[in-house]
């Protein structure tokens, strides 16, 4: 099966392919025969620069994203969408940018339309071939909820290439009649590929039988490896002692977290003028509203367990430091101003703790920071939880786009789900990974659905 990374770049490259296919071909609609390399090279790199922002634009779109079936549905309109955007930053690079000695009118409508139309195209009839012709019949062995979750995203959702034609539950069939089950599948529905659950006690009688299919050219995939890549977090069941020692390691990093400290500052840096322009016209709207303070500091937990103040504008009628209450949220009836409804809504509350990315408490990526009691409530009751201390903690994170959150009182079971998240982080964090949340938190803060 063709795994989402490898989907995402086959589709990247052919939207890459296709961007500069539409330049050549509006060229040559304008030029025709008159057309000559010198047109072509001083279109060449003002039009890079535009299919730049434009993979940008469908980054944050999610055109490289899961694809469903629901996506499919809406995929025109939003094709139309990242369109209209496009053409925005289109005008504003030619029309701007006098050192690219063109301003095209024809040329550019021209584009925009033969790049429409190929895109569309490329998504809606040639994209299938990234799942292949016909989708390969395969076997998946083990038990739980994580089991039910896995064959029912998989089997319910056409975009995977990969059908689960025998599922073999060991909590319901025992290992001899499971066996069968999967003899009958590769002898009756040609099944190639068996997704097994290595780590599971009842998975041990069948090894030997397992063996033979080796042996006869069936592929075998780690039940957790498949489900970590279908939904981007690591099973709960997995976790134990040692999963962290061979999975887990804060060594071998060091490139990484000099790197990501110096994207963290100069990222913050153009960003930090934002509250610095701000402020002037928040302080005069809470002096008119309530005369209350302008900031507020919430302690909250750091990398390695180390307590930290994170700045805040104020959004709340009296400064009560963002105190948690155990089960209840902060329970005091302090409510939410009319300035601080403006603020949460526009995210603007939040930019001043980029004064703390650049102190180095937090980093623009990274998990969610929590408040003390909060943290000493889910280590009691939700296990490895410190784990996650392990990483500086940070503004928007893999857990904040798609973990629940209990962003009042305690909430152990939505707690544990966001840390399979957290994990899937802490796993498999990189550059890469960093740039996917920025894009993605971008897209979130756009569409005005919160992280």
């Amino acid at each position: 099966m063709i795994s989402r990374k490898a989907e995402a770049a086959f589709l990247f490259i052919g939207d890459i392919i296709l961007l500069y296919v539409a330049l050549f071909f509006t060229l040559f609609i304008r030029y025709g025969a008159d057309l000559k390399w010198r047109l072509v090279s001083l279109h060449l790199l003002p039009f890079s620069l535009l299919f730049l922002c434009s993979i940008i634009v469908f980054f944050i779109a999610g055109l490289y994203e899961r694809h469903t079936l629901f996506f499919q549905k809406r995929l025109p309109v939003l094709l139309l969408k990242t369109l209209i955007v496009n053409s925005i930053l289109a005008v504003l690079l030619f029309y701007f940018v006098p050192s690219f000695l063109i301003t095209p009118r024809a040329n550019l409508f021209i584009y925009l339309f033969v790049s429409f139309t190929l895109i569309f195209l490329w998504r809606w009839y040639g994209a299938g071939t990234a799942k292949g012709a016909a989708r390969e019949r395969g076997i998946v062995v083990g038990s739980g909820e994580e089991f039910q979750e896995l064959l029912q995203e998989v089997n319910g959702n056409p975009r995977y290439n990969l059908e689960f034609v025998v599922s073999c539950d060991l909590a319901r069939v025992p290992p001899a009649a499971s066996e069968e089950k999967i003899r009958e599948a590769v002898a009756l529905h040609a099944a190639g590929i068996v997704v097994v659950d290595l780590e599971n006690a009842a998975v041990a009688p069948l090894f030997a039988f397992l063996y033979t299919l080796l042996l006869s050219h069936i592929r075998f995939v780690s039940f957790h490896e498949f489900y970590e890549e279908i939904f981007g977090r690591i099973p709960l069941s997995l976790l134990e002692h040692k999963w962290f020692l061979k999975r887990v390691s804060v060594s071998g990093r060091n490139g990484y977290d000099a790197l990501k400290r110096v994207m963290d500052i100069l990222c913050t840096l153009p960003l930090l003028l934002v509250p610095f322009f701000a402020l002037p016209f928040i302080k005069c709207a809470m002096w008119y509203e309530d005369k209350g303070p302008l900031f507020i500091r919430q302690t909250r937990v750091g990398k390695d367990g180390r307590p930290i103040e994170i700045l805040k504008f104020r959004t709340m009628r009296f400064n009560d430091g963002g105190k948690w209450e155990e089960g209840t949220g902060t329970g005091n009836g302090n409510g939410v101003t009319r300035v601080g409804r403006i603020l949460r809504q526009t995210r603007l509350d939040e930019f001043p703790a980029l004064w703390n990315v650049l102190k180095g408490d937090l980093s623009l990526i990274g998990p969610r920071p929590e408040f003390t009691e909060a943290v000493a409530h889910y280590t009691r009751e939700v296990p490895f939880y410190p784990v996650r201390h392990l990483m500086k903690p940070g503004l928007s994170g893999w857990a904040q786009l798609y973990g629940e959150h209990p962003h009042h009182g305690t909430d152990v079971v939505k707690t544990r789900n966001k840390l399979s998240y957290d994990l899937y982080y802490l796993k498999n964090r990189s550059l890469f990974l960093d740039v996917t949340i920025a894009l993605k938190t971008i897209k979130v803060l756009l569409s005005r659905s919160g992280v």
